[in-house]
């Protein structure tokens, strides 16, 4: 997670759903440096609009383009790869 925490260069702040007596913490950041670009894959309709960004040292994170506020989820550059390369196979339904 270190590699990840410096690439997202973000603001970090602990959930307000984690516990404060000393386990169970969770920190989320905000990707505020972050250059989103909609995907080519995308449904230009009004619909299903997924954004991308490069945030560094092979992370790469994704949303909802009609959620820009949201959440995002972050890949690894493994994970990424593995990801793009079964929707491009088709081996998930629906992408």
């Amino acid at each position: 997670m270190t590699v990840m925490a410096d690439a997202l260069n973000g603001t970090w702040f602990k959930s307000s759903y984690s516990n404060d007596q000393g386990g169970n913490c969770v920190e989320a950041a905000r990707l505020t440096g972050a250059e989103w670009a909609k995907s080519t894959y995308s449904d230009n309709q009004g619909g299903a609009c997924v954004e991308a960004a490069r945030l560094g040292a092979g992370v790469m994170a994704v949303r909802d383009s009609k959620d820009p506020h949201g959440p995002a989820l972050v890949f690894t550059a493994g994970a990424w790869s593995a990801f793009t390369a079964a929707v491009r196979g088709g081996e998930i339904p629906g992408a």
